[in-house]
């Protein structure tokens, strides 16, 4: 029998890549992807729902690792006869394509945008929406993959930020939203809060200034020292932390003349670079309550509340610094719990939305926290206070966007009550067949088991607007779900959900004195 050179792989003048473009254009010619689907669109369906990619990046390894996963699935759904649609997805909103608009109209803050007018930001947003859609669909048809690109929807739609709303107003009804004040990842170069998985997706190498700062007990001529990486947090200190179980030991300093509080384990790190003595030693739990004077005037009178004084925790250890870590609640997930339990609520966060300190902290007002740290560290020298000034080489988390460091502070933001409804995420999770199995255990299983409340608000301008309007009389407030609700309660009836639509809209109750105004912040798009 002859072989027929056209089509046998072995053959010397076979070509793939002329193969696969002949399979390729087949396809296209014969429509054959949607007469896949009309072959079966009267059989039960299976759902598949593409995570869209942003609307502003080009196509690599990454999505196509993805899309072929994405194809396969639902190849394999449709030779079992299901009617399976695959809409592609264009995700619109969010911090990615406002930083490119940031570059390119050179906006390098909050204020520049507000100059400029929500409306005019948004809409240079929404013009480079899709530049690359052409790119997207030459290289997901290339690899083979079937998916709709005609019936695409596009995060940005209407209906589409309607659909969150309404999901927004189920957590409403259920309690499940609330404000409140935490420590956050924030972008100082974005002005805004990051999600957990954007802070935790783009560690890089770093280094910083590690310095040992001596903090003089009031009435004692002994000061305890601390250690901290971010001596830009100094000015906001209110407390000092221990361990109530680690051994603390009193060191003489030779050429300080000084006695100093030093963990007993953290000696070593210290004698080979000071002249010390060692003296007697006290368990941590000993140096609780006592007091101590601030390093900075700045926030003094608050010790009428709490604050300057020694707490104890079981974070503090022995594996770094001194063993007694330097408390700036506004700024560290632990300083703001340690010292919320001791009962002191005073809180400074002596900066702006640019990472900038403002006038509160005068010495350093309009530096940028990071810029500050020289300055700050210069004026702890002149003071005597400085003891050690090292550089730290370590691991640290950059904005995914802007590449500039990102800062842990407090801001008033809205939350999802995740912790509340752990257990049932974990119990849903056993209901999932997961490809590979040990995923559902280990990397989802371990997510879920540490997963914490969700900070969904955003202080930025191109997104779903959370849909949260206020009383400015009462306080009271009220979540609306649609379109049809917005519009019996404002008489408006709006055709787009984007904030330079709906922040204007005000409505009021009747029996109840004030007017509804909504909240400025968006949703997180993650």
């Amino acid at each position: 029998m002859s072989r027929d050179r056209s089509i046998n792989p072995d053959a010397d003048t076979f070509s793939f890549v002329a193969a696969e473009h002949a399979v390729l254009d087949f396809w296209a010619k014969q429509d054959v992807f949607q007469k896949s689907l009309a072959q079966t669109r009267d059989q039960d369906p299976y759902i598949f729902y593409d995570g869209p990619p942003f609307a502003t990046g080009l196509p690599h390894h990454g999505h196509l690792v993805g899309s072929i996963l994405k194809d396969a699935v639902p190849r394999y759904f449709t030779m079992k006869g299901r009617y399976v649609q695959r809409r592609f997805g264009w995700d619109c909103h969010g911090l990615p394509i406002e930083h490119e608009i940031d570059k390119s109209l050179g906006l390098s803050s909050a204020e520049a945008v507000e100059k400029m007018g929500i409306k005019g930001y948004n809409d240079a947003c929404r013009g480079i929406i899709q530049r690359y859609t052409d790119e997207w669909r030459k290289t997901i048809t290339r690899i083979g993959r079937w998916v709709d690109f005609d019936n695409d929807y596009k995060t940005m739609e209407p209906w589409y930020m309607e659909s969150v709303w309404w999901v927004v107003k189920q957590l409403w009804e259920k309690e499940l939203i609330y404000r409140g004040e935490k420590v956050v990842p924030f972008s100082t170069a974005l002005g805004t809060v990051l999600s957990n998985f954007e802070a935790g997706s783009n560690y890089q190498e770093a280094q910083d200034p590690a310095v040992t700062v001596l903090f003089k007990l009031t009435d004692q001529d002994v000061y305890i020292a601390a250690w901290t990486t971010t001596p830009w947090t100094l000015p906001s200190n209110l407390a000092l932390c221990v361990g109530s179980n680690i051994e603390y030991t009193k060191v003489y300093d030779e050429a300080l003349q000084a006695t100093l509080i030093i963990a007993s384990e953290r000696l070593a790190a210290y004698e080979g670079k000071k002249q010390l003595q060692a003296g007697s030693t006290l368990m941590g739990s000993e140096l609780v309550g006592l007091r101590y004077d601030p390093l900075f005037p700045y926030f003094e009178d608050l010790a009428s509340e709490g604050a300057f004084q020694v707490l104890a925790d079981d974070y503090v250890t022995t594996d770094s610094g001194t063993g007694i870590v330097h408390q700036a609640p506004a700024f560290g997930e632990d300083d703001f719990r340690v010292l919320k339990a001791a009962g002191i609520t005073a809180l400074v966060c002596p900066i702006d939305m640019a990472g900038c300190f403002t006038e509160a902290v005068s010495d350093f007002a309009g530096l940028h926290v990071k810029e500050a740290d020289k300055p700050i560290m210069r004026h702890l020298k002149a003071s005597g206070q400085l003891y050690l000034q090292e550089v730290i080489q370590h691991s640290y988390p950059f904005c995914p966007r802007s590449d500039t460091p990102i800062i842990y502070r407090t801001i008033d933001s809205w939350y999802v009550k995740v912790a509340q409804i752990k257990e049932q995420l974990v119990a849903a999770n056993q209901n999932i067949r997961w490809v590979p199995e040990h995923i559902q255990n280990g990397r989802m299983g371990n997510w879920l088991a540490g997963a914490m409340d969700w900070a969904i608000s955003r202080n930025r301008y191109w997104g779903t607007p959370l849909p949260i309007w206020i009383n400015d009389a009462s306080g009271a407030a009220k979540c609306i779900g649609s379109i049809e609700e917005l519009k019996v309660l404002t008489g408006v009836e709006v055709t787009d959900l984007h904030r330079e639509f709906v922040d204007e809209l005000t409505f009021t109750l009747p029996g109840e004195e004030g007017t509804y105004r909504r909240i400025s912040e968006v949703l997180d798009c993650w």
